[in-house]
């Protein structure tokens, strides 16, 4: 099946694009937007409308496969891309990349998407989000050829050896963490809530003590709210490095505190995401090595999980050699082609390190559905609800992707 055209189109995406070092320097909230002025370079506000380009291949038979080129919420941060705007990369698609694409037989994902992942114009490797999008599409196009869903073809070319089934799933608050928390209660969220804690002193607490009154407040809330005591969600909190802060990067310190957390937790299982940031990968690494070494040492029962500056597949390899991390997210759009994703996860099964198949609320509904099929191929210890902060629409695209493949992969196994 040949690829006989590519048409690109400008999108929104789910949530907003916004600068996390402005953010992490004290910006306050006013409504939904923040005053203060920017400082990562290309912004021109510190929160401002998240944009994606859908990548679109017209196939000979008329078929259309597509993906969605996009970047994190927090572009410009932790080592990442800069912005993306779609005004500036439609042109290099259409210029540059698409003359290459038209006439390209899809009858291998992996070798094609290889190529276009590591191709450089004008001597500089394409910015992550484009190599993102133009690799969903091409998943697509050969799961079209071979009429089979992505997942099948992610299986089947990297021989993950894992039955096609459902994976708990992730879903995430925002700033609005007490109203979605029910939200995910009701509809049953298999690790929840994420919570958005990335400011020590409206959030955290100087002490922490906001943050374990919130744990403390959910435990009790899901305790109440649930329709079973069967239904015991883990609870995955990202705190955005302020632990890190809070507590003056004093290992000792972070570790009481997590006891604490971990105590106010209970009945439930606590991940923390991102307890520190000390912006810089191979510091980072062993700033994460070293408490989770610490965690282990005393049984605290308290997962840790790697996020910032565990970005590409490089820095993936690196945080499970080396134990930084009880599970590594991996932020999908931050790899770049999504067979850098599939990696990723399989290494990290591989080195007995949890897998999070994650990514942004800043996305869309096409790459959120690619990245549900790969996790499930995979075997991801978890996939995240998305896009968006709102949590029924990044749970129900994520949720309803994943019954539709269990559903047509079971078909084919029964016929």
């Amino acid at each position: 099946m040949k690829i006989v055209d590519v048409v690109c189109s400008a999108g929104r995406t789910g949530f907003y694009f916004d600068d996390q070092r402005a953010i992490k320097g004290g910006v306050e909230h006013d409504g939904f937007t923040y005053v203060g002025d920017p400082v990562t370079e290309g912004f021109k506000a510190v929160r401002q409308a998240g944009e994606s380009i859908s990548v679109m291949f017209i196939l000979e038979d008329g078929q259309v496969a597509h993906g969605d080129c996009a970047a994190v919420q927090y572009s410009g941060a932790g080592g990442r891309d800069p912005l993306f705007l779609a005004e500036e990369f439609i042109p290099v698609i259409e210029k540059e990349i698409a003359p290459k694409l038209i006439g390209r037989e899809l009858n291998n994902f992996k070798e094609l998407a290889e190529e276009f992942d590591k191709m450089h114009i004008n001597g500089k490797r394409l910015h992550t989000a484009i190599r993102y999008g133009i690799t969903q599409a091409i998943l697509d196009g050969v799961a079209k050829s071979k009429k089979v869903t992505m997942a099948e073809i992610v299986r089947d070319e990297y021989n993950t050896g894992v039955d096609i089934k459902r994976i708990p799933i992730f879903t995430q608050s925002g700033d609005d963490r007490y109203i979605n928390a029910d939200k995910m209660i009701i509809k049953g969220a298999d690790v929840m809530p994420h919570a958005l804690f990335n400011n020590v002193k409206e959030k955290l607490g100087e002490k922490g003590e906001k943050l374990i009154a919130y744990v403390e407040w959910l435990r009790d809330r899901v305790l109440k709210l649930r329709d079973s005591e069967e239904y015991n969600p883990i609870f995955h909190i990202d705190v955005y490095g302020t632990i890190g802060v809070a507590f003056n990067y004093d290992t000792e310190k972070m570790v009481e505190y997590l006891k604490v957390l971990e105590d106010a937790a209970k009945p439930f299982h606590l991940r923390i995401e991102g307890p520190m940031d000390v912006e810089h990968r191979e510091r980072q690494m062993e700033a994460l090595r070293d408490l989770t070494a610490e965690l282990d040492k005393k049984n605290i029962n308290v997962e840790l999980v790697a996020d910032e500056w565990c970005n590409t597949y490089d820095d993936v390899v690196l945080f499970a050699d080396n134990n930084a991390g009880h599970m590594l997210q991996i932020k999908t759009p931050d790899l770049g082609g999504v067979n850098n994703i599939i990696e990723a996860i399989l290494y990290c099964k591989k080195k007995g390190i949890g897998a999070y198949c994650g990514g942004t609320c800043n996305e869309t509904n096409r790459s959120s559905e690619v990245c549900t099929n790969i996790a499930m191929a995979c075997g991801a210890d978890q996939c995240l609800a998305k896009p968006g902060m709102g949590v029924d629409e990044g749970y129900m695209i994520v949720n309803n992707e994943m019954n539709r493949v269990v559903a047509l992969v079971n078909r084919r196994k029964n016929n």
